[in-house]
């Protein structure tokens, strides 16, 4: 029998790893045989969040402080992950931020800050990963993670900036395809809509937020745990190897109407 998503011995190095959607595909990965490279800012969540991936799903990890915005940070972030492991095969752009104001009342700062890191600090993690590791290998999986809110606009919450640079990642990721498709190397988007974390949970379950649900949503509910996974997975399984510059949805629907 074929397992048409095995990753076993592969790399994948996921930013943002330290909460939330990020872990949930990092053990994703892992639990098809991928090791795991974590990143984010804080080093007692991601040194906690390597551990327990490596003692649940058995592969090898390393977590590393890294601040997306850093160019020097970034790179020195692919060379330690390849003085470990000599290979990154996937890249998950996760690590991102979220101003939410009044278009009116939003900062200069507010807006640059969001272009920082949502959309120039994804570019710099690809830019490193692909010269230094896809490339040269002719290989490589990067799935970016946008939004359903790089897509459409909303009236829910006030968000530009948010809009703006993951709108930014959606096209990004079509001439990133369209560059590095001669050296097998895919590039892909994954649009979540809302979910359920730990940070979210009480937002979601508001009166406010529940009646948004039945009215915006054709599934008339929030995702839910897990639900991103297999998203993921199959993005960054050489079995996908014909489907690149795609922004796919996880959003229950919201924007098909």
């Amino acid at each position: 029998m074929k397992n048409y998503f095995d990753l076993k011995g592969q790399v994948a190095l996921v930013t943002g790893c330290s909460t939330g959607l990020g872990v949930q595909m990092a053990k994703a990965l892992a639990n098809q045989g991928a090791n795991i490279v974590v990143v984010a800012r804080r080093q007692n969540l991601i040194e906690e969040v390597a551990k327990q991936i490596k003692e649940e799903f058995n592969v090898e990890t390393l977590p590393i402080v890294c601040d997306i915005t850093d160019t020097a940070a970034v790179e020195s972030l692919v060379d330690k992950t390849l003085e470990k492991f000599g290979r990154i095969d996937i890249l998950i752009n996760n690590a991102g931020t979220g101003a939410v104001a009044p278009a009116e009342d939003i900062t200069d700062d507010q807006f640059a800050h969001e272009m920082n890191v949502d959309l120039f600090g994804s570019f710099k993690v690809a830019r490193a990963v692909a010269k230094k590791a896809m490339i040269p290998a002719k290989y490589g999986r990067v799935i970016n993670i946008a939004s359903m809110y790089g897509l459409v606009g909303n009236k829910i919450a006030g968000s530009a900036p948010y809009h703006a640079a993951k709108g930014g990642v959606v096209n990004l990721t079509r001439a990133l395809a369209a560059e590095w498709g001669k050296y097998n190397i895919t590039v892909n988007a994954i649009c979540p809509g809302y979910f359920y974390t730990p940070l979210t949970k009480e937002t979601l379950d508001s009166d406010f937020f529940q009646a948004n649900a039945k009215t915006m949503i054709p599934e008339e509910r929030y995702g839910n745990e897990g639900e991103l996974d297999s998203a993921a997975i199959f993005l960054a399984s050489p079995s996908s190897s014909y489907v690149t510059g795609v922004n796919l949805p996880v959003d229950g629907g919201y924007t098909c109407m």
